[in-house]
C-alpha cells in the first residue's frame, strides 16, 4: 500500500489500534438499568422486547428486600426491577435507593390502560429525581388505550417536560424503536451504549443511525476546504464505523482485515483519486462535492457492512466492493 495512495501503514495502524481500545473500553463498562412500575406494566415483556435475549429466560434473583428483582442480563449488564415506592425512605428500602442513586438509566413504567400517572406515581417520580435525573418515561400498553397523544401531553405537562416520554407497546412491539433509541441515547452521554446496542435484538436500526451519523460527520470533514485535512478523520471514522459495526453483530475483525476492506472500497477506483478529481474539475463548488462524496462514501461503506452481515456473507475486499459500490449508486 503506497503512502500517497492512503496514508502509512503506521498511520493506519495507529488510527486501529485507538479505536479498537475505545472500544474495548467500552465492553468492560457495568450497565444498571433500574426499573420502576406496578406489576401489571409490562417491565419484564418491554425487556423482552429490547433485548436479544429473553430477560425473563435469565430469571430473577431476589434481592435483599421484597420488593427488588435483580436481573444479570449478564456479566456487566444488570436490570433492577422494583415494584413500588411507598416506603422508599423505610430502612429496609436502602437497596432500593442505592440502585436509584447508581443507575445509568431509569425505566419509570406507566400504564396507559390505567391510572396514567396518579398522585402516587407522580410523588415516586418525584422522590426519584431528588436522587438520579436520569429518567425516562416508558408509557406501556398504548395499544389497549385511546388518545395517545393526550395521554403524553398530560404527562409532559404534569412533569414538568423534565423527562422524555416514549408510548410503546410491549404486546405488539410499537415505537420499541424510539424506546431504543432513547436509552442508547441516554447511554451514549456516558460512553456505555455500545455494550447494551451489542445486546439488543433490534440491531438494523441501531446499525441504520450509526451509519447515517457517521455519514453526517463525514460530510462535515469533507467540507472542509484545507488539501489533505480529511485523510486522518475520515479513515479515523470509517474505521471507527466498521469496529462499531462488527461488535454490533458480533463478528470481530483484525486490523489487517479491516485494512484491506477499506483500501478496497473508499480507497478504491471511487475513492480519493477520484474525490480529488471531482473538486479539481468544478472550480467554486469543491467544498459542497467534498462533503458529499465523504458522505456518501463512509454511508455506502456502513450500508454494506450491515448488509453482510445481516446476511451472513463472507465479508471480504471483493465481495464488499461489489456491495458497496450498489449502496453508492444508491445514494448517488
Amino acid at each position: 500500500m503506497k503512502g500517497n495512495h492512503f496514508m502509512s501503514d503506521d498511520s493506519f495502524d495507529k488510527i486501529f489500534q485507538q479505536e479498537t481500545d475505545e472500544i474495548n473500553k467500552q465492553l468492560k463498562q457495568e450497565i444498571l438499568v433500574a426499573m420502576i412500575g406496578d406489576v401489571n406494566a409490562g417491565k419484564s415483556s418491554t425487556l423482552n422486547r429490547l433485548m436479544q435475549k429473553g430477560v425473563a429466560e435469565v430469571g430473577a434473583q431476589p434481592g435483599e428486600t421484597k420488593e427488588v428483582k435483580k436481573y444479570y442480563y449478564r456479566e456487566n449488564i444488570l436490570f433492577v426491577d422494583t415494584p413500588g415506592l411507598d416506603d422508599i425512605y423505610q430502612e429496609h428500602s436502602q437497596e432500593t435507593l442505592k440502585f436509584y442513586n447508581e443507575a445509568d438509566v431509569i425505566l419509570f413504567f406507566l400504564n396507559a390502560a390505567g391510572t396514567v400517572l396518579s398522585d402516587a406515581e407522580l410523588k415516586s417520580l418525584n422522590k426519584i429525581a431528588t436522587r438520579n435525573k436520569k429518567i425516562i418515561i416508558v408509557l406501556n400498553k398504548i395499544d389497549a388505550a385511546d388518545d395517545i397523544p393526550s395521554l403524553v401531553n398530560y404527562i409532559l405537562e404534569h412533569t414538568g417536560f423534565a423527562y422524555p416520554v416514549i408510548p410503546i407497546s410491549s404486546k405488539t412491539g410499537e415505537h420499541m424503536e424510539h424506546l431504543q433509541k432513547e436509552i442508547l441515547q441516554q447511554l451514549k452521554e456516558t460512553n456505555k451504549d455500545l455494550l447494551l446496542a451489542a445486546n439488543m435484538a433490534d440491531k438494523s436500526s441501531i446499525a441504520k443511525r450509526w451509519i447515517l451519523s457517521a455519514g453526517a460527520s463525514a460530510a462535515a470533514i469533507g467540507a472542509v476546504p484545507i488539501p489533505g485535512a480529511d485523510f486522518v478523520p475520515l479513515t479515523t471514522l470509517q474505521v471507527g464505523l466498521m469496529l462499531k459495526l462488527s461488535t454490533l453483530y458480533g463478528k470481530p475483525i483484525t486490523k489487517d482485515h479491516a485494512k484491506e476492506l477499506i483500501i478496497a472500497t473508499v480507497v478504491g477506483n471511487i475513492g480519493k483519486t477520484a474525490f480529488r478529481q471531482i473538486v479539481k474539475v468544478v472550480p467554486g463548488a469543491g467544498m459542497v462535492v467534498a462533503a458529499s462524496v465523504a458522505g456518501s462514501m463512509t454511508v455506502a461503506l456502513g450500508y454494506a457492512v450491515k448488509y453482510m452481515y445481516e446476511n451472513d456473507m463472507e465479508l471480504n475486499p471483493a465481495t464488499l466492493k461489489k456491495v458497496y459500490k450498489t449502496f453508492l449508486k444508491k445514494g448517488s
